[in-house]
């Protein structure tokens, strides 16, 4: 694995706003804030004001708060020689790391992760991720917040992730999966037989003890569903096809496991032991993200993408298959 090093921010691309514009009048009396999410709907309101704290956008020639009220007929201009560059880290310095790269434009990337690669830095995960590897592939992702990644996967989860190449890539993504309209189906192979279709619909949040961990928390925890479908049964073990509602942190890892049907290999949520040796011994969780479907950025499209199941994740089923 080689390191290069720090690519610099270009932020002559990256925001992708005019040098300059005009408040119409129909934003009279309105914050500076919603003026610019009028005028530039692409980038959410709160990394125009990220851009208006640094400087970035100059109002009348002069710096101003968000909460500025306009009247209209005021010029606003990207000042490009306010641009704070990060300070360079090993959280974001590019790495030549291989991806897996299913599908690449000027707008996206759509990447199969491999299991056992973190996506993003963390505590213990200061380098060797997949970030650090999306910076080495794509150096102009390092003027995008987290080098584009809009959604992860576990360390030990393996499937399809996507990408965002540019700023009006990535709010447009995030929107999609605000709007819950960006499809992410799974394979998990849950302990014990699961009798018939279902959904989880359970809050989830910190665990009270173990911080590390998520747990179902029913007082303040954050919304989240899981809809899962049963595909193949063995004697021990049943293989479903899981589909987010939600994102939440282990989601599908917390809630099957809340249903007694943790995931096989599950060091975290499954540790029962099933009684069968080739389940107790699988090495991570078998969860993988075989299915990826959105809504193109730019043009519009609908598009979807699969991934073949890894081979550990394969041998296992073909072992249970032979009983």
């Amino acid at each position: 694995m080689k390191t290069s090093h720090e690519h610099p921010v270009d932020y002559s691309r990256s925001p992708s706003l005019p040098l300059s514009a005009e408040i119409p009048a129909e934003c009279a009396g309105w914050r500076l804030d919603a003026a610019l999410a009028k005028l530039f709907p692409e980038h959410s309101r709160s990394r125009l004001q990220g851009w208006l704290k640094q400087g970035l956008i100059r109002l009348d020639g002069s710096a101003a708060e968000s909460k500025r009220k306009v009247y209209g007929g005021e010029r606003i201009d990207f000042d490009q020689s306010a641009a704070v560059l990060p300070a360079p880290t090993l959280a974001n310095a590019a790495e030549d790391i291989a991806l897996d790269v299913v599908f690449e434009d000027e707008h996206l990337i759509v990447i199969d992760k491999p299991a056992g690669l973190v996506v993003h830095p963390g505590n213990g995960n200061a380098s060797g991720t997949m970030m650090n590897a999306l910076l080495h592939h794509a150096p102009q992702l390092a003027g995008i917040p987290r080098a584009g990644i809009v959604h992860r996967l576990d360390k030990d989860t393996s499937g399809l992730l996507v990408v965002a190449k540019t700023l009006t890539a990535q709010t447009d993504l995030v929107r999609q999966m605000q709007a819950r309209s960006v499809q992410r189906h799974y394979l998990a192979l849950a302990l014990g037989v699961v009798e018939r279709d279902g959904t989880v619909d359970a809050p989830l949040g910190r665990h009270a003890v173990q911080r590390t961990k998520m747990a179902i928390v029913r007082a303040g925890g954050k919304e989240a569903r899981t809809h899962y479908a049963v595909l193949e049964r063995f004697a021990k073990a049943t293989l479903l096809e899981c589909r987010l509602e939600t994102g939440r942190t282990h989601q599908i890892r917390v809630h099957l496991a809340s249903i007694k049907h943790p995931l096989a290999g599950d060091p975290v949520y499954g540790k029962a032991r099933s009684g069968d040796a080739r389940l107790d011994a699988f090495k991570r969780q078998a969860l993988h993200a075989w299915r990826l479907a959105l809504r193109h950025p730019a043009t519009g499209a609908d598009m979807a993408w699969e991934s073949p199941l890894p081979a550990d994740f394969a041998q296992l089923l073909e072992d249970l298959r032979h009983e």
